[in-house]
């Protein structure tokens, strides 16, 4: 029995990084307690895209059966103008993914992936310890006159200690403030509209049926906002995320409600099928002011350790926020489950020398992106859709570099016991 097994992980959290987090160290043989603020687990948002490099570390936990399931392919990837719709690029993805990186690229409902996490975390029968989850408990401090044994305190004067705390509890992070590391919240100037739309009521329209054709992910461009789509649950939804400058008042608050009406006017001039698409949007649409955080090397304070958006948290522009909060939970549950209690600081350590630049070049690459994605019709556009129709990547990261994810010492066997590609 490994020595791991003896000691013990508090994660704050029960986001997708929280429960990736927690099942990797399940599955090292590591006991693990998840705080979740909300009443009941869940996830909001609407899609999710996972590249390469997060599926194979959702592969690599045993995931497969549960993965194919729920997912939905896209065949290509397509680049569109804003006026006319017309087509920049087209990239193939579906088996040549599979093929050349040995993981697929694949869209999920968020809620749907997070069930399967939550699942794998609770299965009696899975490997390791059972993860023990506590919805209600918003962490708002921590306790560390015990270093070796850092405290999670919740709102109502809860107290959970353990052996290390992760702090996986998204952008405005408690646990991150509580270490008192500096403030690197940055506003972006943008805000993201959000909308599942039906897709019978897609393809019921002859001006947006196409979409139905074939399992894209698409992106329009256009001046000062940009436009992704993709589908979801097998085509029973269009997944629609919409950025434009900021509208909020992000004083007193960043999200709000979205209606239909409003996320047509924010694309004023554009191709008639934008407006045909999202005046179909219903119920739960919203919009969210959009922040990141500077790119920061700590995320470490002797047992205490950050994850996900607590440390680095980007702009939409790659689709890797999540993503990258997988690639840290692989690559702490490698660290932590090689030591003994004596080792965690080195464990930390090494965690964050393997993925604070990894990390980093994505958030700088996404934020270079806010930029390449908007620019104005002219030269500039021109190149930047030139270097689209290559393929090799956008601004400053290749999909090469960016697909293939942070180098694991684990080979993940389980992802790679047989073929994709038939």
């Amino acid at each position: 029995m490994p020595a791991s097994q003896s000691y013990a992980v508090t994660i704050a959290g029960g986001g997708l990084g929280g429960l990736t987090t927690a099942l990797a160290l399940r599955r090292r043989g590591l006991r693990t307690t998840v705080l979740e603020q909300a009443p009941q687990l869940g996830e909001v948002g609407a899609g999710i895209q996972t590249a390469p490099n997060a599926s194979r570390v959702l592969l690599g936990l045993g995931l497969r059966r549960q993965l194919e399931a729920i997912h939905t392919e896209p065949q290509d990837q397509v680049r569109r103008r804003w006026q006319d719709g017309s087509i920049i690029a087209t990239l193939p993805l579906g088996d040549r993914v599979k093929r050349e990186f040995n993981a697929p690229y694949w869209h999920y409902r968020r809620a749907d992936l997070h069930k399967v996490l939550l699942d794998a975390c609770l299965d009696p029968q899975g490997p390791g310890p059972v993860v023990e989850v506590h919805t209600g408990a918003q962490v708002v401090d921590i306790d560390v006159a015990d270093p070796g044994r850092p405290v999670a305190i919740t709102t109502d004067g809860r107290r959970f200690d353990g052996d290390v705390l992760v702090g996986a509890d998204g952008v405005r992070s408690a646990v991150r403030d509580a270490m008192g590391l500096p403030d690197t919240l940055a506003f972006s100037g943008e805000m993201a509209y959000r909308a599942l739309i039906p897709g019978d009521k897609i393809a019921a329209d002859p001006a947006t049926r196409f979409l139905m054709d074939r399992f894209h992910s698409t992106i329009w461009y256009g001046p000062d906002r940009h436009l992704v789509h993709y589908l979801i649950r097998g085509g029973e939804y269009l997944n629609v995320v919409a950025i434009v400058p900021n509208t909020l008042d992000i004083e007193r608050t960043w999200s709000a409600p979205a209606t239909a009406d409003e996320m047509v006017d924010a694309f004023p001039g554009w191709d008639d099928r934008v407006a045909a698409m999202l005046s179909k949007a219903e119920g739960d649409a919203s919009k969210w002011a959009m922040f990141r955080r500077h790119r920061d090397p700590v995320w470490v304070d002797g047992h205490v350790a950050l994850l996900g958006d607590a440390c680095h948290a980007m702009l939409p522009y790659q689709a890797q926020g999540a993503s990258q909060a997988m690639e840290d939970a692989a690559v702490l549950a490698e660290e932590l489950g090689a030591v003994t209690r004596d080792g965690i600081a080195g464990a930390l350590t090494r965690y964050v020398a393997r993925r604070a630049t990894h990390a980093g070049m994505v958030q700088d690459a996404s934020l270079e992106n806010m930029r390449f994605y908007h620019l104005p019709d002219g030269p500039e556009q021109q190149e930047r859709d030139r270097q689209l129709r290559a393929f090799n990547g956008e601004s400053d990261v290749s999909y090469d570099w960016l697909w293939r994810g942070t180098p694991r010492d684990d080979a993940d066997l389980e992802s790679f016991s047989y073929p994709f590609v038939r």
